[in-house]
C-alpha cells in the first residue's frame, strides 16, 4: 500500500507506520491505521530503557503475538528478538498458554516463582505461587481489548534489535510496501466476533474443581503471608532497632519463650548497645551525675575513716598519759 500523498514520515519525532486493516464481511472498505513509534525515553530510566521502543495508537485488538509477528515476519527482523511487550493498563500476570486461556485456567501451575527450592517438603505443592499479585481467578475473556489511542512498550533483547525495527519502518515508508495487520496469523490468537462471546460464555463457568483449587491456593498464600507478618511484628516488639528503640505494635509485648532465649536476647541487646552509651545528650548528663555522686560517696567514706582513726589515736594518747601519772606518784 503506497503511503498517502503528503503524509509525513515523522510526527513530533515519532515514526509513522501505516497499517492496512483487513476487510470484514460486514465492512468491505479498506481502512488504514497509523502506528507511531519512538525510542522509549521515560522520566525515570530503567535498565531496559535503551533497548525499548514506545508505541502509540496501538490497534484495539493488539496482543503480544501481534507485535512479535509484526516485528519478525512483516518488518523482517530475526525471530525471538522481542523480549516482552507491556501494554498500557495491563496487569502483569504469569504467562499462560492459549489453550489454558480458552479453558479459563488461572496461571497457578505456570506461575513464574523464580528459582525453586532444592528441598522438597512432603505435602507441599511446588507449583503454588508465593505472591499475592500473582494470584487471580480464572479469566472470563480469551484476549484483552484496548481503548483507542493506547500505547505499549516493546522490550527487545538488545539495542541493535530495537534500532533494526526503526530502520525497517523507515524502509517501509520509502518503498510504500503494504503491511496488513494480522495477515497470516490465523489460528495463533483467539478469534473475534461471535466466537469471542461464545468463548466468554463458556469461560464464565469454570470447572468447580479447579475453581476450588484456585481459592485454596489463594488462602494458602494469604495464610503464609499473615504468619510471616505476625512473626515480623513479634520480632519488632521484642528487639530494639539500631537506635535502641522498640517498635510499638498491636498485640502488646511478647517476651522470649524460655530462659535461654531471654539470655540470648539480652546478650544481643547488650552487643547492639555497646558503644552507644553516650549517643544521646541525656545519657552523657546522667553518666556525669553518676560519676559525681560516686566521688561524693567515696569522699564521705574516706572522711569517716579519717575521723575514726583520729578518735582511736586520741584515746591511745590519753591512756598513756594516765599510766605515766600513776607510775610517777
Amino acid at each position: 500500500m503506497a503511503s498517502p500523498i503528503g503524509m509525513p514520515s515523522k510526527l513530533a519525532d515519532y515514526y509513522i507506520l501505516p497499517l492496512q486493516l483487513p476487510t470484514l464481511p460486514s465492512f468491505g472498505a479498506q481502512a488504514v491505521h497509523y502506528l507511531y513509534l519512538h525510542p522509549h525515553e521515560p522520566k525515570i530510566p530503567t535498565p531496559t530503557t535503551p533497548r525499548s521502543l514506545f508505541l502509540v495508537n496501538v490497534p484495539f485488538d493488539a496482543t503480544e503475538t501481534h507485535i512479535r509477528y509484526l516485528c519478525s515476519k512483516q518488518l523482517g527482523i530475526p525471530s525471538g528478538r522481542v523480549e516482552e511487550v507491556q501494554f498500557e493498563g495491563a496487569r502483569k500476570y504469569p504467562r499462560q498458554d492459549k489453550d489454558d486461556v480458552q479453558a479459563g485456567i488461572a496461571p497457578i501451575a505456570q506461575a513464574r516463582i523464580g528459582k525453586k527450592s532444592m528441598k522438597r517438603k512432603r505435602g507441599v505443592d511446588e507449583t503454588r505461587v508465593d505472591h499475592m499479585d500473582e494470584m487471580r481467578l480464572p479469566e472470563t475473556w480469551d484476549r484483552p481489548m484496548w481503548h483507542s489511542g493506547s500505547n505499549a512498550v516493546v522490550i527487545f533483547v538488545d539495542r541493535t534489535s530495537m534500532e533494526a525495527v526503526v530502520k525497517a519502518v523507515r524502509r517501509v515508508q520509502k518503498s510504500g510496501d503494504k503491511i496488513i495487520w494480522g495477515d497470516g496469523m490465523e489460528g495463533r490468537v483467539p478469534d473475534l466476533g461471535l466466537q469471542r462471546y461464545l468463548n466468554h460464555q463458556k469461560m464464565r463457568y469454570p470447572d468447580k474443581a479447579f475453581l476450588l483449587e484456585t481459592v485454596n491456593s489463594f488462602m494458602t498464600v494469604y495464610a503464609k503471608q499473615e504468619k510471616a507478618r505476625t512473626r515480623r511484628l513479634a520480632m519488632q516488639r521484642r528487639e530494639p532497632d539500631e537506635d535502641g528503640f522498640v517498635t510499638v505494635t498491636r498485640g502488646g509485648r511478647v517476651g522470649p519463650a524460655s530462659q535461654e532465649e531471654a539470655q540470648e536476647s539480652l546478650e544481643k541487646q547488650r552487643k547492639r548497645q555497646k558503644g552507644l552509651e553516650d549517643f544521646y545528650r541525656f545519657q552523657s548528663r546522667e553518666k556525669r551525675k553518676e560519676r559525681a555522686g560516686e566521688l561524693v560517696r567515696k569522699f564521705e567514706q574516706d572522711r569517716e575513716k579519717v575521723r575514726k582513726m583520729r578518735e582511736r589515736r586520741g584515746r591511745f594518747k590519753a591512756s598513756k598519759v594516765l599510766e605515766r601519772s600513776t607510775s610517777s606518784s
